[in-house]
């Protein structure tokens, strides 16, 4: 709990110099509304909001999930051969750094017009799918090297090399990699939606869009206050699992 108190004080520290830095020089709500403003619209638009949240929160969670059975699996995969690992790590590299803007129509043409949702969720796991393929392989190499010479002296297969040894050894940069991939695919939701050019998925984004182009700046701030309270819920939920992990190894 002390460890909240100063965040909350200088949170709350702010938002008052906000609210009153807007009502002493009289700013044009459109272009800056107060904190006020803000709250006002979270509760007036409470239901809209909490069910675009919750649709943009599902995505994620699913791009999320697509991204750790992929990342995890092709480190799996590539770990147990070299040559694959320095074939494979570029397209990997590649693929993190392509703006997911530049592939998003592309994206959009392959999962069908019909199937926003789809695309939305391909492209946020595309996004996030790095950080948990990199954490993974990075915990691999990462094992013992007397353990590996131990078992190199017990003839082990590579099978049980890597189900006995490197996979424990792996576990923490895998929680790590997840809890970036968290963030990532927050993020990777809200962009993919932004820029497939649909409103039938009806999440966060398309609420900021919606907003935005109406000048309704109080809703589009109400929309990212409940974007960065998604966010903050997804990272504790996968920092939770991270500790209930831990506690068990330990």
């Amino acid at each position: 709990m002390s460890r909240l108190l100063p965040p909350a004080l200088l949170t709350l520290a702010l938002l008052g110099l906000w609210e009153i830095a807007c009502r002493l020089s009289d700013v044009p709500v459109y272009f800056l509304p107060p904190p006020s403003a803000v709250a006002l619209s979270l509760v007036e638009r409470a239901p809209l909001l909490a069910g675009s949240a919750l649709q943009t929160f599902r995505m994620a969670v699913q791009a999320l999930l697509v991204a750790g059975i992929l990342g995890g699996g092709l480190a799996l995969a590539v770990s147990l051969n070299r040559p694959a690992e320095a074939a494979f790590r570029p397209l990997a590299v590649a693929l993190q750094v392509t703006p997911v803007v530049a592939i998003a129509p592309l994206v959009v043409i392959w999962a069908g017009l019909d199937h926003p949702d789809r695309a939305v969720i391909a492209l946020a796991a595309a996004v996030a799918v790095f950080p948990i393929f990199s954490g993974v392989l990075t915990g691999l190499k990462s094992a013992d090297p007397d353990l590996e010479r131990l078992f190199d002296l017990y003839g082990a297969s590579p099978l049980q090399r890597l189900l006995r040894l490197r996979v424990p050894a792996a576990l923490p940069f895998a929680l790590e990699g997840l809890r970036v991939a968290a963030g990532q695919a927050v993020i990777g939701a809200v962009v993919a939606e932004f820029v497939s050019g649909s409103g039938a998925t009806q999440g966060l984004a398309w609420r900021l869009l919606e907003a935005g182009n109406r000048l309704r700046t109080a809703d589009m701030l109400a929309a990212l206050v409940c974007l960065m309270v998604m966010g903050l819920a997804l990272s504790g939920l996968v920092g939770l699992i991270e500790r209930r992990v831990r506690a068990r190894l330990s």
